[in-house]
């Protein structure tokens, strides 16, 4: 029997004004903006569809000793829903890519290769890296070439991703299926060893994409909000589990959407790891929420023969009209485990994961070293300009950045190169899932952050770092900076020339 398809929308019409602009019906013109009732496809997934497991990617290593990896960019076909494929994109093959892992203290180089018919880029989300082999905007590779950074990973074990950064573009080409994840392995923390480890056995990689499916199937690289949830590429996925306890990534690979995950029979679940790696202790939860770009480690437990799905609830994102008008309210299931009539034993999380982020002390009062107001598709009044360095830090400085959001929705911050403390939000600790180390953050409207963050190892006054909103319509319309680090004393210098490039983000308005 086919999968049910997700409950139709139901178009509403409204009269109202969003972040600022007002729709106004009068006349003889109107100005009508249509909104949805929520989506909930609740009950509604068979689960008929074994998970994808993304596969290793194979690696090398070279007569330097440097671990080498081979990527490549290219356009296939996907099947979205069952019997129904869509055109895509992906990396080694169809859609999304193969998993990356290395483990730290190793010299890494991936070999990029572009065989799409259009420019794109991979940025390593999460990694602490030169700029210049960051894969942000200023690093595309043209159609037909190829580039291979390289670089020493240098921090703790982590479930990062890498996918394109195009400046004006980066939602279509993620939307398409460019992404994958990158798992760091450090062999010094004892943890790793007492949590479940055998990937594709009891550590498993969750990326979660929202998608608009026309009736064709097919994906649409604009969309927004999408009624239909893709995990790993699969609609409807189930896992099979033989152990009494699992390990799931979670991976918001979204563009816009925010996930408020859970089980279906709420039971508690251990959170053991978050963007930059290992919590300093499990935290017992039953809900955790990701906004896009952002990760999540959990462990869960299971009983011989049960079923149980991994669900998305209702998301608290400002309240009201805020939560309505972006996603806040729709409920999705997410992924069934099944756990066999008989399990191994995967052991439990240990009660000591990681050292805590030790930058700046609980409560501390020290004012921000600079400030950051997100409105309007703007940082602080500006839209990205790519010929612009809007910040200059010196390294081996620790600083912290208060991070307002000023707008009428919900925004997210973003930090390229470094992971950060979050100090406090609107001056409460953050809650203790989001206690160790972060790259990207939530911010409600009215809401503000103080993140502290260190800058170590790399300097170039011209190649800068970026700093945005990971809603990528947001960040594709100009909510996006740009810093470089530098040595004492040493001034901005000159980033790279993409001739007309930075005017793509005008054609994304909409």
């Amino acid at each position: 029997m086919a999968n049910k398809p997700p409950r139709r929308r139901r178009k509403l019409p409204w009269i109202l004004g969003i972040s600022g602009a007002v729709l106004i019906a009068g006349g003889g013109a109107a100005a009508v903006g249509w909104v949805t009732s929520p989506v909930d496809t609740v009950g509604s997934v068979r689960f008929e569809q074994p998970l994808t497991i993304p596969p290793l990617a194979d690696s090398k290593i070279d007569q330097n000793g440097r671990r080498v990896f081979e990527l490549t960019a290219q356009a296939g076909t996907t099947e979205t829903l069952p019997g129904q494929e869509s055109s895509s994109w992906g990396f080694n093959g169809d859609h999304l890519g193969p998993t990356l892992r290395a483990e730290r203290g190793e010299q890494v180089v991936v070999n990029v290769h572009n065989e799409l018919d259009e420019a794109t880029t991979v940025h390593w989300h999460g990694m602490h890296l030169p700029a210049e082999m960051d894969g942000g905007p200023h690093q595309m590779v043209d159609a037909g070439q190829q580039w291979s950074p390289t670089w020493k990973v240098d921090q703790p074990a982590a479930s990062l991703w890498y996918h394109p950064h195009v400046h004006g573009e980066t939602r279509e080409h993620v939307n398409r299926g460019l992404a994958g994840m990158f798992i760091i392995d450090d062999p010094d923390e004892p943890a790793q060893q007492e949590l479940p480890h055998d990937y594709g056995i009891d550590d498993i990689p969750v990326i979660v994409q929202d998608h608009s499916l026309r009736g064709s199937g097919e994906l649409r690289p604009g969309s927004n909000f999408g009624d239909t949830l893709l995990v790993n590429g699969d609609y409807g996925p189930f896992l099979d589990v033989t152990t009494d306890a699992v390990r799931l990534r979670l991976l918001n690979a979204s563009s816009a959407r925010v996930y408020n995950f859970g089980f279906s029979d709420d039971r508690d679940f251990a959170v053991v790891g978050s963007d930059g790696g290992l919590l300093p202790a499990p935290v017992e939860r039953d809900r955790v929420t990701l906004s896009p770009g952002e990760r999540a480690e959990i462990v869960v437990e299971l009983q011989p023969g049960e079923d149980v799905v991994l669900r998305s609830f209702e998301a608290d994102l400002g309240g009201g009209l805020t939560d309505r008008f972006s996603g806040g309210a729709d409920r999705f299931d997410v992924l069934e485990l099944r756990a066999a009539a008989d399990l191994e034993s995967a052991g439990s999380a240990p009660r000591a994961l990681a050292s805590a982020p030790g930058l700046v002390r609980s409560g501390d009062t020290t004012e921000p070293d600079r400030t950051f107001e997100l409105q309007g598709n703007k940082i602080n009044g500006e839209r990205m300009d790519m010929n612009r360095i809007d910040e200059v830090v010196e390294v081996d400085t620790t600083e912290i950045w208060e991070v307002r959001n000023t707008d009428g929705e919900f925004h997210n911050f973003h930090v390229h190169d470094v992971q950060f403390q979050v100090v406090d939000i609107d001056g409460e600790p953050p809650a203790a899932e989001f206690a160790g180390w972060k790259d990207t953050v939530l911010l409600k409207p009215g809401s503000k952050a103080r993140l502290a963050m260190r800058f170590s190892d790399y300097t170039d006054p011209d190649h800068p770092y970026m700093l945005h909103c990971h809603r990528l319509r947001h960040e594709d319309q100009g909510m996006m900076a740009q810093f470089v680090v530098v040595k004492p004393g040493q001034a901005a210098g000159t980033p790279p020339s993409h001739g007309n490039a930075d005017a793509r983000s005008s054609h994304n308005d909409h």
